[in-house]
């Protein structure tokens, strides 16, 4: 990835990374359910490893605006691990292909939230094997509620992937 962006680019992705925040903000009533997802497998689906730049200008957003406090730091690995599992999905497959593949890296993300929490969790507040996996069976319920609407949302990543190309295209950018 090289790490000269254009003007356009840093526009762009930090428009992406404001939405990630404004959406998730708008959403804040109903536990678990934001379009981050969504807005992170489209943005890497067209960006690719660039993809990161608004995942962590939405991180660097949501610290400023909620403090950064220690509910914060995992934040700077398990959005990139849905980016990684993005980067796996095969660009050029068949919409009928990768708009699933889509929901299903959304949604496995989402069940996951919480076990990907966990490590950091257990090291802050010196939780032992038994009161990790508690606290990981204390929030299921809400992973539950984050994949189902990670695996709705996701069906719109591959639209959206191909509507930012298009933005892209009209613009005189190629991706």
């Amino acid at each position: 990835m090289g790490t000269k962006l254009s003007a356009r680019e840093i526009t762009v992705f930090s428009m992406l990374g404001a939405l990630m925040y404004i959406s998730k903000l708008a959403l804040q009533w109903a536990p678990n359910i934001h379009p981050l997802g969504l807005i992170i497998v489209a943005s890497t689906l067209v960006y690719r490893a660039k993809a990161l730049f608004p995942v962590y200008i939405y991180v660097l957003i949501d610290g400023l605006y909620s403090g950064f406090a220690t509910w914060w730091i995992p934040y700077l690995y398990i959005w990139t691990i849905l980016w990684a599992m993005a980067m796996l999905l095969p660009r050029k497959a068949p919409k009928k292909i990768l708009v699933p593949l889509c929901m299903a890296v959304s949604g496995i993300h989402g069940i996951l939230f919480g076990v990907l929490y966990a490590p950091f969790q257990a090291i802050m507040y010196g939780l032992s094997l038994k009161g990790t996996i508690a606290w990981i069976a204390q929030g299921l319920p809400y992973d539950v509620i984050h994949a189902a609407s990670n695996l709705c949302a996701g069906i719109l990543a591959v639209p959206m992937a191909e509507l930012l190309k298009k933005i892209n295209a009209r613009n005189g950018s190629q991706v």
